[in-house]
């Protein structure tokens, strides 16, 4: 595979000296600017081999670096040897960021490449800022996979279904109007959203274009005077069409959207960061460009009461699956008869006996041992372990179902433990209760409340480098914003009815990974006269292992949150599960 790479690197690099360029940059998004994009646009991994979700690729003719954050470090490690890509690690004191690198690398007025299709106008722009400072100048005008990825796959054209109301709680309609109100009050006239999760949800569409993620490529402009959602007409039928023109939305084809948007004549919304460089620039230059974060986002992150109590019957039907699960592991590892690749097929087997089952929501991550400290540790026949009867196993899984999406991470002693190993179990299961047990104001921000999944850790010199919380989409992205839980500053509050994970977790690499998630909805709490405040009620029913808990280590308040979770979680699975299942939940939900 490595020579595979090298060479995929010296195909970009002879098309760069045909363009004049010198170094060409390739981040790991598509036209809509997807965390997980569809594979026509995998060309970050294609080049590379790196699977991550998240990273940058830049080749000079001489060098090639990836760019990536500490969810990756092992992983990148792992699958960039053998070829020329060095790593840089994000986020540490000693990484150049991409264009200090390129300055060094590069001689006054040569050429940097972008694709304009593919890279956010606001990171455009801050490249092409700091890149002229240095006399470096950026050419957004090519796309060179188009010439040498022989064998691309097409942009997809699979067929979208309407989702009802049943589950959504509002029609497309409604929601329409809901942003129009809300744009005109930023002086716009129209809403421009190139977010495939945004535009599902405005218009209650769904799709499998995206592996795990339920979205259809599209775009979509949004205004009172005419609503626009562009999408390749093969993926529509006559339903479909049907239902779209009855809540006022007109059809175009995908393609459409440039020569639509070259011609806006009113002051537009949109997102600098969700909005690619060739797009944004697309709109008439006279135009008045509103470029703050995208009020439907907002939107969208608030779930309504159908959303909230359709997550909360996914996770009463998820939780029957995981004890199902939890309770095969257990024999299979007694009878040492399970290796980590069996384990994501299982859980599927077990997910898909359920009702409103889709799929998954995102790769299971099954790490035993040293791959448990691979925090997006992605199993292959070639990585799979066997699991033995010693040690931590931590499984991330999730589904989709069409009322709700779960993602829930649990780390299971599947036999004897040291001491070390029970400290830090116990140290991140403090900071999760620390989260879900969290009383905070009325405009509370994810970052203020942050510290309290990490104290146990810091306290003892340790850490995790990735978030705490992220945001989850209804039958959508299982990663959504704009909120989330981390030591990042992020001015998004935290706002009644929004569904977020609480995932902290710790690594010893070589050695173990330890996560526990669950997910967690933002409720009003109480009124004083310091004003509103709110808190979390948490929906994932999952038996947290307490094997490897150290009691003493425990606060009062902690061990009364833990027992009264695991009452909530036997009191809601116990009557959908026959005796055996029934009596295993009892006695792994037992008061510590």
């Amino acid at each position: 595979m490595s020579n595979k790479i090298n060479k995929r690197i010296g195909e970009l690099r002879r098309f760069m000296e045909e363009k004049g360029l010198h170094a060409f940059i390739i981040p790991s998004t598509d036209s809509h600017l997807s965390e997980y994009p569809a594979s026509h646009w995998a060309s970050r991994e294609w080049i590379s081999g790196f699977t991550g979700s998240a990273g940058t690729i830049v080749v000079t003719r001489e060098k090639s670096g990836l760019w990536t954050d500490s969810r990756y470090f092992l992983q990148a490690t792992s699958e960039l040897g053998g070829t020329e890509i060095e790593l840089f690690k994000e986020g540490l004191p000693q990484t150049p960021s991409i264009e200090e690198w390129l300055t060094t690398q590069l001689g006054e007025g040569e050429n940097v490449g972008i694709d304009g299709n593919v890279y956010a106008a606001k990171e455009a722009f801050s490249l092409i800022h700091k890149l002229n400072i240095k006399n470096l100048h950026v050419i957004s005008d090519y796309d060179p996979f188009n010439a040498i990825w022989q064998d691309r796959p097409e942009i997809p054209k699979n067929p979208i279904f309407v989702l009802p109301e049943k589950y959504t709680g509002e029609s497309a309609s409604s929601k329409i109007a809901r942003i129009c109100d809300s744009v005109e009050k930023q002086g716009a006239k129209s809403l421009l959203v190139a977010s495939l999760d945004t535009i599902a949800w405005i218009f209650n569409i769904r799709g499998n274009d995206v592996k795990c993620n339920p979205v259809a490529v599209s775009y979509a402009y949004v205004s009172r005077k005419e609503t626009v959602l562009f999408i390749d007409s093969q993926k529509l039928t006559k339903e479909i069409v049907d239902y779209l023109k009855s809540e006022g939305v007109v059809i175009a084809e995908y393609g459409k959207v440039f020569d639509y948007v070259s011609k806006i004549d009113t002051a537009v919304c949109l997102d600098g960061n969700k909005v690619t460089f060739r797009l944004y620039n697309t709109i008439p230059s006279g135009n008045r460009i509103i470029d703050i974060p995208s009020p439907a986002d907002l939107m969208k992150s608030i779930k309504n009461e159908v959303e909230i109590q359709g997550f909360s019957n996914a996770m009463q039907r998820d939780g029957v699956a995981l004890v199902k699960f939890l309770m095969w592991l257990e024999k299979a590892v007694a009878e040492g008869n399970v290796t980590e690749i069996d384990i994501p097929k299982k859980l599927v087997e077990y997910r898909s006996q359920q009702q409103n089952f889709v799929g998954e929501s995102f790769d299971t991550i099954s790490g035993y041992g040293p791959n448990g400290a691979i925090v997006h540790y992605h199993v292959s026949p070639e990585s799979s372990l066997a699991v033995k009867a010693e040690g931590f196993l931590l499984v991330d899984s999730g589904a989709q179902y069409f009322d709700g999406t779960t993602d829930i991470t649990r780390t299971v002693a599947v036999g004897p433990l040291t001491d070390q190993m029970k400290k830090d179990y116990t140290m991140v299961l403090k900071g999760h209760i620390n989260i879900a047990t969290a009383i905070y104001p009325q405009g509370t921000r994810g970052s203020q409340i942050d510290i309290l999944a990490r104290k146990a850790l810091w306290d003892n010199g340790l850490n995790y480098l990735h978030g705490t919380g992220h945001g989850i989409g209804h039958f959508l992205n299982v990663h959504e914003g704009p909120q989330n839980i981390r030591m990042n500053e992020n001015p998004t509050t935290l706002q009644i009815g929004m569904v977020t994970s609480n995932e902290p977790g710790l690594y010893r690499a070589g050695k173990y990974g330890i996560r526990i998630e669950n997910l967690i909805v933002t409720q009003h709490e109480t009124t004083t006269e310091f004003g509103d405040f709110y808190s979390f009620k948490t929906l994932t029913l999952c038996p947290i292992d307490t094997t490897p808990i150290v009691k003493e280590m425990l606060t009062d308040k902690e061990i009364t949150w833990f027992n009264e979770y695991h009452k909530f979680v036997y009191d809601r699975l116990a009557s959908l599960l026959n005796e055996e299942e029934k009596q295993w939940l009892k006695e792994k939900t037992n008061e510590i």
